[in-house]
């Protein structure tokens, strides 16, 4: 990926699509952000770092195919991280899933088909597998989404790929595992914990305690971006960025806690739960297809990530309503 591209990432105002746009601008990018319309011109996360003068910010709805073609024009990259990603909110408004996620994927591919466009890196998750099968997960690991957030993900997948086979659009597929970092919502377990500690509660209210995860921190997962948006190689790969390491929520808390020094009580919650059949149970990654294509390995241990990521939230903690069980 020449630096003399410019760059549009999608989402670049959420947790990853930030730290993404963070790391562009340091190496020099020209950087075209494309972010929902909203009338008080808020550009989320990206308020908060120094480098937002350097941004192209473009506002518009991925759902509308006008304002995508018109955020595509004179970019010859795209990362497309928009989406809705609650898992739990999915059960309430699957439909809003289905428009934003995979009719928004497909004005984007749309739009750059029409376009001048050297690389397509479009952003999966490991949910589409579901629950392994065996572990570790390769690429070729069945495809079996348990929530409606997941169901729509992979349809975005296929569209994507469908792209490349049929309109030979240089796409790229990237399947992070559970990215975990500064600037997370609340939504996702590893701020749910450490919110509920901080702020000096005496029971941590969570769901199921059994599942494992493959936590990757988020530097990790947006340096396989970029790798995958310079790589010849991968365009057509559907490629899993992980760990290669999973540990139980159980084990997660116990971690988390000695971190922080906390002695906190778990006590499960329903409302946080899952439905039985939802619920993915093991998650693991296989990388070797990143490490062979990207050249990708993470740099950052689980420890080293939960402190940098404790920090920031000691820092930001008022951001956050830990008493409320965010969707």
């Amino acid at each position: 990926m020449a630096a003399r591209n410019k760059v549009l990432v999608t989402g670049g105002a959420g947790f990853i699509g930030s730290h993404l746009c963070e790391r562009l601008v340091a190496e020099d990018y020209k950087v075209k952000v494309f972010l929902r319309y909203n009338s008080r011109n808020f550009w989320g996360w990206l308020e908060t770092l120094p480098y937002k003068e350097r941004l192209e910010v473009v506002s518009g709805d991925i759902r509308n195919y006008d304002s995508v073609r018109f955020a595509m024009q004179d970019v010859k990259v795209v990362f497309h991280l928009a989406a809705l990603i609650g898992i739990p909110y999915s059960y309430y408004s699957p439909d809003a899933y289905v428009d934003t996620n995979i009719k928004g994927t497909l004005n984007l591919l749309q739009a750059a088909r029409d376009s001048d466009i050297k690389r397509f890196v479009h952003t999966s998750t490991s949910e589409v597998y579901g629950s392994a099968q065996f572990v570790p997960i390769h690429e070729g690991h069945p495809v079996n989404p348990q929530s409606p957030y997941a169901a729509t993900k992979a349809g975005a997948d296929f569209l994507a790929m469908s792209f490349h086979s049929s309109f030979n659009l240089p796409v790229s597929v990237i399947r992070p595992f559970n990215t975990y970092g500064p600037r997370q919502s609340a939504r996702a377990i590893i701020p749910t914990i450490i919110t509920q500690m901080l702020s000096g509660k005496e029971s941590l209210r969570l769901g199921s305690l059994f599942p494992t995860r493959d936590l990757t921190f988020v530097k990790d997962t947006v340096e396989g971006f970029i790798k995958a948006a310079e790589s010849k190689k991968c365009i057509g790969e559907i490629i899993n960025i992980g760990s290669n390491f999973e540990i139980s929520i159980k084990d997660l808390i116990k971690t988390i806690k000695k971190l922080i020094g906390s002695n906190i009580k778990v006590v499960k919650d329903k409302e946080r739960q899952r439905p039985k059949n939802s619920e993915v149970t093991r998650l693991r990654a296989d990388i070797k297809k990143a490490q062979e294509l990207l050249g990708f390995a993470p740099k950052y241990s689980l420890e080293q990530g939960l402190k940098e990521t404790i920090e920031w939230f000691k820092l930001h903690k008022g951001q956050y309503k830990p008493g409320i069980y965010n969707v």
